[in-house]
């Protein structure tokens, strides 16, 4: 399958909800979609879409805290609609991701707050469990804070 993973644009907002949409809720509770509108509007540093045939199927980001011993990369929003899990989209959005990360020379550690409904996907790339908390999205969403180092 061909595909193609580019920056996002504004007018890709819509496909992206869409995508939201199709995972909800299995893999996101509803209510969480005015905090990724919020995030797309407001708090992007590098966010990508994955389009098939043109269309969006997918999406994720990256952003950068500051640390004291200087930034943490921090994974943010991926997803891949249903209609597309199980094609590795998912993992080569990842290694995309990572790379951006890679590339700024003052991270050294990447994150990931995700949920136990896809911690294991994080974990077969290397990232550790730091902590969980329970139902931290929605009721029956727990918050899976991961981990992974950078080797330079």
């Amino acid at each position: 399958m061909d595909f193609t993973i580019r920056h996002y644009e504004a007018s890709d907002k819509q496909g992206v909800l869409a995508v939201f949409d199709a995972n909800c809720p299995t893999f996101f509770a509803h209510e969480e979609r005015q905090y990724l509108e919020s995030y797309l509007d407001n708090e992007i540093e590098i966010y990508a879409v994955i389009e098939v045939d043109g269309k969006i199927v997918g999406s994720g980001g990256v952003n950068t805290e500051s640390t004291e011993d200087g930034k943490k990369g921090v994974i943010s929003w991926g997803m891949i609609h249903p209609d597309f899990q199980g094609m590795k989209l998912g993992r080569k959005l990842l290694e995309w991701r990572i790379a951006q990360l890679k590339s700024i020379p003052a991270v050294t550690t990447i994150v990931v707050r995700t949920s136990q409904l896809v911690a294991a996907f994080y974990a077969k790339k290397g990232f550790v469990l730091k902590h969980v908390e329970a139902d931290f999205w929605a009721p029956g969403f727990d918050l899976y804070d991961m981990e992974l180092g950078i080797e330079r």
